[in-house]
């Protein structure tokens, strides 16, 4: 297996759209680390917290990913645009599909045409998703893998990523989509289980109430730190052998719902679970069913893989928690 080694980044002009949201935001504090000049764009102000180690080290502008004007202004100037703003909920994604054509192929259109217009060398990584494949024929998943989307969400990302491929093509400049799978860690909402579970379930075990797994639990998913989807993110950015390519970045192991319940609990040391049958407000033709990735392809052309493993993962994961649990309940 081949390993990697990040770069440093002092000199670059970085853009990061949604970049005070979870994945967001742990990638701004990994690039200022490595002495990027940094920018986020950002809709609202309301998770300052998730950057305040580096608040005073890095520029947010406030604006919509839908207005052209303002996204464009930020782009002018930057070498590298790391686009991760975007609706990210299958269930509202259905409830109100224009808003997620809006949002996602409108703001991720925007995004590209900037940089056609005013600054065509800049490099583009695009946050996708797993969601993009479907519910897979066999597992593990890799990019061969055809397409067909159960959901708004997972279409509109999808769109997105067909309009990098063609701005590489036609015009040339570089995009690269990750397609993300089950990321956790740090810094993202505990409030609700809407945007993954993993964390919901850790703020239950750790309030000491019972986490409730629907059906039998044993749903196989992959889960993947955060920290690796940051570097992931990062050697996109900063090797051309990525250049028009689409990966799919997970960590090759399948864990089921329940096993990963009694990982969670285990490692906070505390709490309890009960199977429930599936409520009736859950839409079972959006089901996935397993999912696992293999991660060949960016491991061959970029050298990455998970280092941080799903436990070691949970473990920092709940650390962090402990310290600053009031700021995500």
């Amino acid at each position: 297996m081949r390993d990697y080694v990040l770069e440093g980044m002092e000199g670059k002009n970085v853009l990061v759209t949604g970049g005070l949201g979870f994945v967001g935001s742990n990638l701004v504090l990994k690039l200022v680390s490595l002495g990027a000049k940094t920018t986020v764009f950002t809709r609202t102000l309301n998770k300052l917290r998730n950057v305040r180690e580096v608040r005073d080290r890095i520029e947010i502008v406030q604006g919509d990913i839908r207005d052209f004007d303002r996204v464009s202004a930020c782009v002018k100037d930057k070498d590298v645009v790391f686009h991760l703003a975007g609706q990210i909920s299958h269930v509202d994604s259905m409830a109100d599909p224009f808003l997620d054509i809006e949002v996602n192929c409108r703001g991720t259109m925007n995004v590209l045409e900037s940089c056609r217009r005013f600054n065509d060398s800049a490099k583009v990584v695009f946050a996708g998703t797993r969601g993009e494949v479907g519910k897979p024929v066999s597992n593990p998943v890799d990019e061969s893998h055809k397409d067909d989307p159960l959901d708004i969400y997972a279409a509109d990302k999808l769109a997105a990523e067909k309009y990098c491929r063609i701005y590489y093509r036609v015009y040339g400049i570089p995009t690269t989509t990750l397609r993300l799978t089950n990321v956790f860690g740090p810094r993202q909402q505990m409030k609700h289980g809407k945007y993954g579970v993993l964390n919901y379930f850790i703020r239950r075990a750790m309030l000491d109430e019972p986490i409730l797994i629907y059906g039998d639990g044993s749903t196989l998913r992959d889960y993947n730190y955060v920290e690796n989807v940051v570097d992931a993110f990062i050697l996109a950015a900063q090797s051309e052998k990525a250049d028009g390519e689409v990966f799919l970045v997970g960590s090759n192991r399948g864990t089921s719902l329940k096993e990963l319940v009694e990982l969670i609990i285990k490692t906070v040391g505390k709490g309890t679970f009960k199977l429930v049958p599936y409520p009736d407000s859950i839409n079972r033709k959006l089901e996935i069913g397993d999912f696992v990735v293999n991660y060949r392809k960016i491991n061959k052309l970029l050298g990455w893989y998970p280092k941080i493993s799903l436990e070691e993962g949970l473990r920092k994961t709940v650390e962090f928690y402990r310290q600053r649990l009031a700021e995500y309940i």
